[in-house]
């Protein structure tokens, strides 16, 4: 009997998360795609919020959407799958400019992304003249392009502290940046647009009203009947989430520290408060964890993102990434600040 490997992998560790027809399938896919990128020399990135049977099988690379683009920097592939939203196949492009960028998906949006804009980042440097700009990475190539630094959930305090100003913009998660005040003991205000605030003297951190619409929906009570049940139950929080949220919840950190969190503690049981399929994924690996399960919370937009879809972007090289230059280089000055500071 010929053992497909791909197949004895997903029905492992997928079975109750899959028909076995559907895993049948979905291991057929997935090895045409492993045949296809051998010969095209490309490389695939999958981030955590990519569906299982996808995560565990195609990627080259898993991880947080900067910690990919890094590792695909240093491969000599000409081609760059990105298994994530528009944003991130951007970062991999500002920091592999030679290389062809590929997203799956025609509509890989974010609802954070799409918050801001480039002329937004403009007018706020014009209402406070020499305030640094702290720009998160879930943006898009413009927006990275007219800010000082860029920073990630886990060293977004870090990138703060090391401006030494008394004062910094911050964009546009206004929950991270809530989440940054709450730790820096900075002082945030909400400016109106074109307008300054009456506090304009007590201001040390200027925010966005920015927001992800996955994490937008978790909220204290939920933690609250959580626990009311399983009292010893860790509540694990993205620091996209409100900031109320992240203070109630026993740890915060970005889906990669969320990740190490679990596999470096014995955990009875945990409540994770980010995108349900990368719960999916974590649960696959970690199976003698109990997850509890609150809701079904998917981003619109990674869930878009299937086999299929990697195969045809590969098959294709459609949906490529492209960046003027002279944005990219600018974008890239942004992020390699951010870099140097760690």
């Amino acid at each position: 009997m010929i053992v497909n490997p791909i197949l004895e992998k997903l029905t492992h560790i997928l079975s109750n998360q899959y028909t076995e027809a559907e895993l049948i399938l979905k291991a057929e896919m997935a090895q045409k795609i492993i045949d296809l990128k051998q010969q095209k020399n490309a490389l695939i990135l999958g981030h955590n919020y990519m569906e299982p049977a996808l995560f565990h099988t195609v990627p080259d690379f898993t991880g947080d959407s900067l910690e990919l683009s890094r590792k695909a920097a240093e491969t000599d592939k000409d081609i760059i799958v990105f298994c994530g939203v528009e944003f991130m196949a951007e970062t991999a492009k500002i920091l592999s400019p030679e290389k062809t960028v590929l997203v799956p998906s025609s509509k890989a949006g974010c609802s954070l992304a799409e918050s801001i804009t480039a002329a937004d980042v403009r007018q706020l440097k014009k209402q406070f003249p020499g305030v640094p700009v702290v720009t998160y990475i879930n943006t898009y190539a413009d927006v990275k392009a007219e800010t000082d630094i860029c920073c990630t959930s886990g060293n977004a305090v870090q990138v703060v502290e090391s401006l030494n100003s008394d004062t910094v913009i911050f964009l546009p998660d206004e929950y991270l940046a809530g989440n940054v005040a709450r730790e820096t003991g900075k002082h945030i205000i909400f400016p109106s647009k074109n307008k300054a605030t009456d506090n304009d003297v007590d201001v040390q951190l200027i925010g966005w009203h920015g927001r992800c619409e996955v994490h937008d929906q978790f909220t204290v009570d939920d933690i609250e009947h959580v626990r009311a049940t399983y009292p010893d139950a860790k509540v694990l929080a993205h620091p996209e989430c409100k900031p109320e949220v992240v203070a109630a919840a026993d740890f915060s950190g970005s889906t990669s520290a969320i990740i190490n969190y679990i596999r470096n503690n014995k955990l009875a049981r945990y409540l994770l408060l980010t995108e349900c399929a990368m719960g999916d994924n974590i649960h696959a690996e970690n199976p003698n964890h109990e997850m509890l399960r609150m809701c079904h919370v998917r981003c619109p937009y990674m869930n878009q993102i299937q086999l299929k879809d990697t195969y045809n972007s590969l098959l294709y090289n459609q949906y490529e990434i492209v960046i003027p230059e002279d944005i990219r280089q600018r974008a890239y000055q942004a992020v390699n600040r951010m870099l140097q500071v760690g």
